[in-house]
């Protein structure tokens, strides 16, 4: 399957998948690399080249990318990263 270019379309099935799915995980960005280590409420709003927009208590916060995403596999491998560099959640 090809992946597909980062789209708002494809930026906000990534972002349905990621609120239903792996609420956890999202919880988690806006916690390290969001700076927000008391977040509770968090939807991931975007998935943008440059990094995630996140809703964390109510408060917007764009959590960079180390890298500008090219598409959506990128996009993905990028979260998977991002999850697997924190350390285990408690």
């Amino acid at each position: 399957m090809a992946a597909d270019p980062l789209t708002d379309a494809v930026s906000a099935r990534i972002c349905a998948h990621m609120n239903r799915d792996h609420a956890e995980a999202v919880v988690a960005y806006a916690r390290h690399f969001g700076n927000r280590p008391e977040a509770r409420d968090v939807q991931m709003l975007a998935v943008r080249p440059e990094g995630m927009e996140l809703a964390a208590d109510g408060e917007t916060l764009l959590v960079p990318f180390d890298h500008p995403l090219s598409d959506s596999e990128d996009a993905h491998r990028t979260l998977v990263a991002m999850l697997r560099s924190l350390p285990p959640m408690s």
